[in-house]
């Protein structure tokens, strides 16, 4: 039975009450035998710095880097507003993306034909939605330096930040969006600004040349990044894979999401480079919505982002792939039930909890197996 080290760090939040339902999950296949997860636990976030006074630990950031796979909820809340810049709790995520080495951000839309009516779109621009965001996430804007405030006197001050690409950062992520292009409708937009960007010119120059040479059967095109999310509230269905760099993926991947008709229902993994020796690449996943601290402990948070985040753990990390694909199942197939929590309810009450939600999707799982 392969043998499979994950780390947890439920965060702050509702983050807690959706990994609680992963959890479950783990422990089913852990029982069932279908694989071995070795489970550790950590804190990351405002729990962190209640704990630690800053938003990772050391301790914590070596487990991570030992995991197979890190499993992350959310972080965040009013709580820790007035917390030193550079201890807030986002910057553990930071952290970790940095200190692993997470360059590739893919972030999947997928409208379920049970919740096309939840979108704010009309049903046939939504239903069969499926695109995957691939966002550069150690580059560009939030890490280019100088990033500054600097004090003009006189009642004026100057923010600075500094977009920055540097070649092998553009190449190995638009590898990864090729890739995964191959394994889906063999099409990939390149989204950036070349018209008023010096690094979208960049961008666009490298991102034809390795479709040139090493990816010539995927059909490449080039879309301005303002464009693409006119074209993502439009149409959304013209696109499979979309490449684009750490700022213009921040806002086009949230656009992406809400097609779909809840942030709740959202995964995202993100992954490093492979291994040298072994292929295998540090990886971390989490759900796309935030800690949504007004809703924490209600049981009113939709768990299936985090479970479907723990899916593509499965899929890009643990080799299980098979799996990942009956997680997906019984995904849609609570959701064909009518089964709801308060945000994909629309104009009707809400029928389930989270933990409900996380006991159908694993009465399905177990039904498939």
């Amino acid at each position: 039975m392969a043998s499979y080290n994950l780390f947890l760090l439920p965060g702050d939040g509702i983050g807690p009450e959706v990994m609680k339902e992963v959890e479950a999950i783990i422990a089913w296949f852990n029982a069932e035998g279908i694989a071995r997860f070795e489970v550790d636990r950590g804190l990351v976030g405002g729990s962190a710095y209640d704990a630690h006074g800053q938003a990772i630990s050391e301790a914590d950031m070596a487990k991570a880097m030992a995991s197979d796979a890190v499993l992350f909820g959310a972080v965040g809340g009013p709580k820790w507003d007035k917390v030193p810049y550079d201890v807030r709790p986002e910057a553990g995520l930071l952290r970790l993306r940095k200190d692993l080495g997470l360059f590739a951000n893919l972030r999947p839309a997928i409208c379920y034909p049970a919740l096309a009516d939840a979108s704010s779109l009309k049903r046939e621009v939504v239903e069969g939605l499926d695109i995957l965001i691939v966002r550069e996430l150690t580059g560009g804007v939030y890490f280019g330096e100088p990033k500054t405030i600097t004090d003009l006197g006189n009642g004026q001050k100057r923010g600075i930040d500094t977009q920055v690409y540097e070649t092998y950062e553009i190449e190995r992520i638009a590898r990864v969006a090729f890739d995964l292009a191959k394994t889906r409708r063999n099409k990939v937009s390149s989204a950036e600004k070349r018209n008023v960007m010096k690094t979208g010119v960049l961008w666009n120059e490298i991102v034809t040349r390795i479709h040139a040479a090493e990816y010539p059967g995927v059909q490449l095109e080039h879309v301005l990044a303002d464009n693409c999310a006119m074209q993502l509230v439009r149409w959304p269905k013209q696109y499979d894979v979309i490449v684009t760099d750490n700022l213009f993926g921040d806002v086009l991947s949230d656009v992406a999401a809400m097609l779909t008709g809840s942030l709740g229902m959202l995964p995202s993994a993100s992954l490093g480079a492979p291994d040298a020796k072994t292929g295998r690449r540090k990886s971390l996943y989490e759900p796309v919505h935030g800690s949504a601290p007004d809703i924490a402990g209600t049981g009113a948070a939709n768990p299936i982002a985090m479970i479907a985040s723990f899916g593509m753990a499965l899929r890009y990390s643990l080799g299980l792939g098979d799996w990942a694909d009956k997680l997906d199942q019984a995904i849609a197939a609570v959701l064909a039930q009518g089964i709801r929590t308060k945000d994909i309810a629309g104009s009707q009450p809400a029928n389930a909890t989270t933990t409900q939600m996380g006991a159908a999707i694993l009465g399905e799982l177990k039904k498939l197996a």
